[in-house]
């Protein structure tokens, strides 16, 4: 069969790369939400901007050709057909593209706001910016029906140092019957900040989009910024950006397994995989300048080359890793008691994982076989050897383990990358002109899209989305049917963002 993008009628943008971006009418849109609704495509993105038209873009990846591809409707009367109406994990997209901007998507299922809380001084900051109503709307938590039931509400300000989000359980005893979700208490207005920000000031805004994601939102800004510029990054700054990012998934991987473990109540584990992120930050700091590498990543390659010293201290990390690890592992996989909370503990099924187009360790506990360094793909992956794990169970033990597979194969990698360095320029001098780039690159939870358009040396308008957004509803899912003490369990297993959704 012809990929999707082929029998798509519109009119393409000639500026916007690597992969095309067509204007279509409200049926071809249609018909496009119809395929994703089939699984005949896998929702991407949807997100909108405001010019002489409001305008409201979609992106996909076909399921058979694995072809990308961005379709936008103009809104000229502040309206568009809802995907969310076919399509179940675009309601929140479309619930956010109406606080930005005011769009209302057409037969929604869910016309309740969602970025907007009720404490911005304006309504559709995006938009026409008209004045917010003094009196704060209350918010309509979804009914549930049944006897015997209670609520218990948690959040947002939570007893630990952590994001904040609202979490409303409806529960039959211990039993949750309903989980209900409520974000949106870290929005920042970064897309707003995005918009005639020059390229240097916008790195730095997606950098700090979510902190622990830092160098995977700088590789996915870049790559953006490069295809939008046709920019050609040196293969060294390639390798050190693989490096960087493969750092970044150790030292947030080792900080998952143990947390977990952690509210499971064996600290013993949380404490060793403590030390081992430790290491991990230590040897980032060494090679790069700073623990997390941030601004460490830019377009047209990176901004530090890899310090010799660094690289001593990185090897003898990598011994201690590779002499620790298992032992560790092993100890997971023999404790009796973590096995009793985590094995069949919050379970996705593969169903939802696809409907949803869950990424990272989520979707790959559940069957879905998708990492962004293989498709779309990017260099250097492209020349470098691994595996992407992945498991069925779907519950938090098969997301434990995916991670630590991911470690395994991350070792590797970033022993491949020192061997293989090659020598020359580590940054391009960005260049001007204009265009539109879609970036996506491969973040510890899961892929990262940034959609971009630079004019000169500005970006006129950015998007960027996390892979939480696909996973949060999801969580929601896992839970049900499982007992209230379970739940800091099973959200710690899918550790979504809270900064990287809520913009």
């Amino acid at each position: 069969m012809p990929a999707i993008v082929d029998t798509i009628e519109g009119r393409r943008i000639e500026d916007h790369r690597p992969w095309p971006r067509l204007l279509v009418t409200q049926e071809t849109w249609r018909k496009i939400a119809d395929e994703i609704a089939a699984g005949r495509a896998t929702l991407l993105g949807l997100w909108a901007n405001a010019g002489e038209l409001y305008v409201v873009h979609m992106a996909f990846v076909d399921q058979g050709s694995t072809t990308i591809a961005v379709v936008s409707l103009e809104c000229p009367d502040k309206t568009f057909p809802s995907v969310g109406a076919v399509h179940p994990p675009a309601i929140r997209l479309e619930r956010t593209v109406h606080s930005l901007y005011g769009l209302r998507p057409i037969s929604a299922p869910d016309p309740r706001p969602w970025l907007d809380l009720g404490f911005w001084n304006v309504k559709y900051p995006l938009g026409s910016r008209a004045p917010a109503s003094d009196v704060r709307p209350s918010y309509g938590f979804l009914p549930v029906e049944g006897e015997s039931l209670h609520q218990i509400p948690v959040g947002p300000v939570h007893a630990g140092i952590i994001e904040p989000g609202h979490f409303r359980f409806t529960a039959s005893g211990e039993t949750v019957v309903r989980l209900e979700e409520r974000l949106g208490y870290l929005h920042k207005g970064i897309e707003t900040l995005m918009m005639g920000a020059t390229v240097e000031r916008a790195t730095k805004l997606a950098a700090r989009t979510s902190g622990d994601s830092t160098v995977a939102y700088g590789i996915a800004f870049a790559h953006a910024v490069e295809s939008a510029l046709q920019m050609k990054v040196p293969p060294r700054a390639q390798y050190l950006r693989a490096l960087m990012a493969e750092l970044e998934r150790l030292a947030n991987h080792f900080g998952d397994i143990g947390a977990i473990c952690n509210d499971a109540s064996f600290a013993l584990m949380n404490a060793h995989c403590g030390i081992l992120r430790e290491l991990v930050l230590r040897a980032a700091a060494a090679c790069f300048g700073h623990r997390l590498m941030m601004d460490r990543v830019v377009p047209g390659g990176v901004a530090t080359d890899l310090r010799p010293d660094g690289l001593t201290l990185l090897k003898d990390a990598l011994k201690q890793f590779r002499r620790r690890f298992p032992r560790l592992v092993e100890l997971y996989d023999n404790t009796a008691s973590l096995q009793d909370r985590t094995v069949s503990t919050g379970i996705v099924s593969g169903e939802l994982a696809q409907q949803f187009g869950a990424s990272g360790y989520v979707g790959r506990a559940s069957g879905r076989d998708c990492d962004a360094r293989k498709s779309p793909g990017y260099a250097p992956y492209d020349d470098l050897d691994f595996a992407v794990p992945v498991m069925t169970a779907g519950d938090v033990n098969a997301r434990v383990w995916v991670r630590i597979r991911e470690v395994e194969q991350s070792l590797a990698l970033v022993e491949q990358i020192i061997e293989r360095l090659p020598d020359g320029r580590v940054a391009i001098a960005l260049n001007g002109g204009t265009g539109e780039g879609l970036g996506f690159a491969e973040s510890f939870r899961g892929d990262v899209l940034v959609a971009v358009r630079v004019e000169g040396r500005r970006v006129a308008r950015c998007h960027l989305r996390d892979p939480s957004w696909f996973q949060w509803p999801l969580l929601e899912a896992a839970i049900e049917g499982n007992i209230v003490a379970d739940f800091p369990l099973c959200n710690k297993s899918f550790n979504c963002s809270y900064s990287g959704h809520d913009l």
